[in-house]
């Protein structure tokens, strides 16, 4: 059954040791260790202020880096990217929202840390996890939103990329608890059915564990679904999340749900009796864009 909108009317749609303080007081982590800090550079005194001069917020004094490399600096540099077109796309607010990718290979994955503002964000910045939400590089915290990153890796294995946001017109559908049905082509082209919206949570499962069992829910409303020809998600009286091959295509998918939900909103605006569009129709334009004989755009050159 579909959920009710507005009104009780339906819209029907088809391992190292701890060091004995804190990473960001008087000690750093090394292999070795534990190891004082003696100076600090200029540079690395400044590395945590913004261009206004003020700290990144959860830090009591600036990130000293170690002699090591930053541990997967070219993903790091894509999913800050990823984030960062989340704000040029106009889909977050402040610290709204957040991008993740995955390094399969490593089964370690990089998220926006938490409440730090988007034109602060470096890649020294960027939190490193595994898959069970364990810190392996980074001195912020990570996105609150971790654990629902990580239940989406978990159950869906072949994305690479995360992003959620809180765009208004998706999260107005999702306030709504209205899967969003695909009214035309443009919708067709990306998603292969209606955006789907999840169950609306029970209390225990928002009393504990919230941001997980919002992970759980997420799968859940894909039991029945291609989670690959679907790319994205409204959970219930909260927001969108998309997914993608990699981070930055997880945020080209975010921008896509916002601009097929806003023309679904005066869709239906429009016409309250307004049908989704025929099967023929919707397979055509996902079919020539995803499917095995796509011919849209040009060819891809030879690896």
């Amino acid at each position: 059954m579909q959920p009710e909108c507005g009104g009780g009317r339906t819209i029907v749609g088809a391992g190292h040791n701890a060091c004995s303080r804190s990473l960001t007081g008087t000690y750093i982590k090394r292999t070795s260790g534990c190891v004082r800090l003696a100076r600090l550079t200029k540079a690395a005194r400044c590395s945590t202020f913004t261009g206004r001069g003020k700290r990144l917020p959860g830090l009591s004094r600036p990130v000293v880096g170690t002699s090591s490399p930053m541990l997967l600096p070219d993903l790091r540099e894509q999913v800050l990217h990823a984030n960062l077109e989340l704000v040029r796309q106009g889909l977050v607010l402040f610290t709204f929202g957040n991008v993740s990718g995955i390094a399969r290979d490593k089964n370690l994955v990089v998220i926006k840390p938490s409440g730090v503002p988007y034109d602060a964000m470096k890649p020294s910045h960027l939190v490193v996890t595994d898959l069970a939400g364990k810190i392996v590089e980074g001195e912020l915290r990570p996105s609150s939103d971790l654990p629902t990153h990580l239940a989406l890796y978990n159950a869906f294995p072949t994305i690479g990329g995360v992003a959620h946001t809180h765009s208004a017109y998706a999260t107005a559908w999702a306030q709504a608890r209205c899967p969003i049905p695909c009214f035309g082509t443009t919708h067709a082209d990306y998603f292969h059915g209606p955006v789907p919206v999840t169950d609306t949570m029970p209390d225990p499962e928002i009393a504990s564990d919230y941001e997980l069992n919002t992970g759980h829910a997420i799968v859940r409303a894909f039991q029945k679904v291609d989670y690959a020809a679907i790319p994205a998600v409204l959970v219930a009286n909260h927001g969108p999340f998309s997914w993608g091959k990699d981070a930055g295509e997880a945020a080209h998918n975010a921008a896509i749900l916002e601009a097929v939900a806003r023309m679904a909103f005066f869709t239906v605006s429009i016409n309250e009796q307004a049908q989704p569009v025929g099967r023929t129709l919707h397979d055509k334009h996902y079919l020539r864009k995803h499917g095995t004989n796509a011919y849209y755009g040009q060819k891809k050159e030879p690896k």
